[in-house]
């Protein structure tokens, strides 16, 4: 009978975290030892909380943390793997991982959480004067562009439009060159259409027809939550990535009662549209005595900054309760 369960992989590379370690590799490098491969433990290329251990009901949690971090541990000593590293940890398991002696790693995400806003104009409400003025001019930029935009969420999405999305995904990835974060395939939208349809939601931007878009963005949501997003587009105008990434999303979540949005990894401008920098956890293990003494000497330094930093960007949204 299984009682529990831990979705892990190897990895040989550090790309598609969007948590930086890097820093982690040059300090084994330092010691002569072998960095990769390493375990991860996250929902692959997706930087969204949640990960955790799966336990059946009734399971001792803080027992069984300890049980599985255990077969871990093994694991990686049986087969010369440096580290095992937890990323984007649900808080309530994360804090059994501490407990059973992970170290923690502080990192930075952003949030919009509804807080009584029925409609884009309650949303503006909270912002400054000067604020609101920038949002409606950006706003206003798509408008003048001749620009409107579209949701599609779930069956109400056309045929061959993930298809589409690929595009603009493969078309914003290759103007970063080998920075451009490429992961996903065509093969991955297309089983997100036939898989995952009642969880996706298309913001199509148009010049009329919504099935013939000039920029594009994926998200995904369940009752409460919408998580963003991959974006892309064949036009450059003003604005139009906030309104599709954000103030059409935004929009849309208010009018299905959606609580919270995650927008995705990176981009201090997020603070500036109403998305409160928070903090997430990362929970790691290292199986060379002296590397495992360094780091975690150096983590609450760096998790120090990390608190630091996030009270810093919230502290400078301009919002009303900030002026």
């Amino acid at each position: 009978e299984l009682i529990a369960v831990a979705p892990l992989y190897l990895k040989a590379h550090s790309y598609g975290e969007f948590v930086f370690d890097q820093a982690f590799a040059q300090v084994a490098g330092q010691l002569g030892l072998e960095y990769y491969p390493k375990l991860l433990g996250m929902s692959p290329l997706t930087p969204a909380l949640g990960y955790r251990f799966f336990m059946a009901p009734g399971e001792d949690q803080q027992g069984m943390t300890r049980r599985m971090l255990k077969l871990v541990d093994d694991l990686c000593r049986r087969n010369g793997i440096l580290s095992a590293n937890f990323l984007y940890a649900a808080a309530d398991w994360a804090a059994l991982a501490e407990q059973a002696g992970c170290a923690t790693w502080l990192q930075l995400r952003s949030e919009w959480r509804r807080t009584g806003e029925a409609d884009f104009t309650d949303y503006l409400a909270r912002f400054t004067a000067n604020q609101r003025r920038n949002i409606k001019r950006e706003r206003r930029a798509v408008v003048q562009a001749g620009i409107s935009l579209t949701p599609m969420a779930g069956e109400e999405i056309p045929p061959g439009m993930l298809q589409r999305m690929h595009g603009f995904y493969s078309a914003h990835c290759a103007r970063w060159g080998p920075w451009g974060s490429k992961y996903l395939t065509e093969d991955f939208f297309q089983l997100a259409e036939q898989r995952l349809r009642r969880h996706l939601v298309l913001f199509s931007a148009h010049e009329g027809d919504p099935l013939a878009p000039v920029a594009m963005s994926l998200c995904l949501r369940n009752s409460r939550q919408l998580w963003g997003r991959y974006w892309g587009s064949h036009v450059d105008v003003n604005g139009l990535h906030f309104e599709t990434c954000y103030y059409t999303p935004i929009t849309w979540a208010m009018a299905q009662g959606i609580e919270q949005f995650d927008p995705g990894a990176g981009g201090s401008h997020k603070q500036r549209r109403g998305f409160q920098a928070e903090p997430f956890t990362c929970l790691h293990r290292w199986f060379d005595p002296v590397l495992d003494q360094l780091l975690r000497a150096w983590l609450p330094q760096s998790n120090r900054r990390s608190v630091q930093q996030i009270n810093s960007l919230n502290a400078r949204m301009p919002l009303h309760s900030h002026s």
